[in-house]
């Protein structure tokens, strides 16, 4: 697969890659590709950064937030399966923002939208990617950045891994591909000159025509206050009990969205939730060198399962099979 074009110089190539993914300039994320350790560099981003990261010496993380800014966002699908980005990039199409699909450097796919030359509010544009998401069923997508605006709480955000790690592109992952056959882009340089970039206002449109709101996002006593009906259950389903008994080794995010909801059922109001999701977390032993859920991921993940009534237990997916008991009042309720 060729990934590089000999047209472009070393320094308009590192330039191309910086004009596209820009954020924190004095902080950055890394990682071992054979220990699968990750840890943050307090240091400038500079072009030598960038060259480690094409050469495959050094992964680049970006930390996307600049106080409440953001010149990139990205939807991160954990999964092989790429029907699910593939409605995303759909749909973000169905409000003319283009979005573009990435081959993760693990396991499944990120889909980015750029923003121009000014950057964005990067609650608007977190308003639109998970406003987009529930319409494709798909709350429990990780977007980045996770954050609307960075605080004395959290100086720096989250980072993610930008594309083309030399070390993996060849290997066709970290790169991005053509959304018709999912084939990675020949000349992955000429691609990223390409890429539109969306304005502020038609964020702004987006959030106009469906009414998106802020402060229903984000306020936390408007969820715990919120007035959509609770359905109580004497018990929760065995699945459940024994996930919050032993935690979980894979599948965290949607596990605990899972047990947000389930646990709204009983009718706990959203902090008591919060605070058995965050028990919880220390029980699990997340495989492959994982780290644990953040507490922020919790919050966001209860968020999601409160925002709405969800009525589906999701006993056919992946997080929730590994729990399923044959005695479950609830699969015998599917099965007949």
């Amino acid at each position: 697969m060729k990934s590089v074009s000999h047209k472009r110089t070393t320094a308009s190539k590192i330039g191309l890659f910086r004009s596209v993914f820009s954020g924190l300039p004095h902080v950055y994320g890394t990682y071992d590709v054979d220990t699968k350790r990750s840890w943050q560099v307090k240091e400038s981003v500079t072009a030598r950064t960038i060259l480690d990261h094409l050469k495959g010496n050094k992964h680049f993380g970006l930390y996307l937030l600049v106080n409440d800014t953001i010149w990139a966002i990205a939807a991160d699908f954990d999964h092989h399966d790429p029907t699910t980005p593939l409605d995303f990039i759909r749909k973000a199409g169905h409000y003319r923002l283009p979005a573009y699909l990435e081959i993760s450097k693990s396991k499944g796919f990120h889909v980015w939208i750029f923003f121009q030359e000014g950057g964005v509010k990067a609650y608007k544009a977190r308003l639109v990617v998970k406003a987009i998401l529930e319409e494709i069923k798909a709350v429990d997508t990780e977007v980045f950045p996770k954050q609307d605006f960075l605080d004395s709480l959290s100086s720096y955000g989250n980072f993610i891994y930008t594309p083309l790690f030399g070390r993996l592109v060849p290997e066709g992952r970290t790169v991005f591909v053509n959304v018709d056959t999912l084939k990675a882009f020949e000349d992955q340089w000429k691609f990223l000159a390409t890429i539109q970039k969306v304005d502020e206002a038609l964020l702004d449109e987006v959030i106009d025509i469906n009414n998106l709101s802020r402060s229903n996002q984000t306020d936390l006593k408007k969820v715990s206050l919120i007035d959509s009906p609770v359905h109580y259950h004497t018990a929760l389903p065995p699945c459940i009990q024994s996930m919050l008994q032993n935690g979980v080794r894979r599948f965290q995010r949607s596990s605990c969205f899972r047990l947000a909801v389930q646990l709204r059922k009983t009718g706990l109001p959203f902090d008591a939730t919060l605070a058995v999701l965050q028990a919880w977390s220390l029980k699990n032993k997340p495989e492959d060198g994982k780290r644990i859920i953040t507490a922020e991921e919790i919050m966001e993940q209860t968020l999601c399962a409160y925002r709405k009534y969800y009525s589906a237990y999701g006993c056919e997916t992946p997080e929730m099979k590994p729990f399923c008991h044959e005695d479950c009042p609830v699969k015998k309720k599917i099965s007949i």
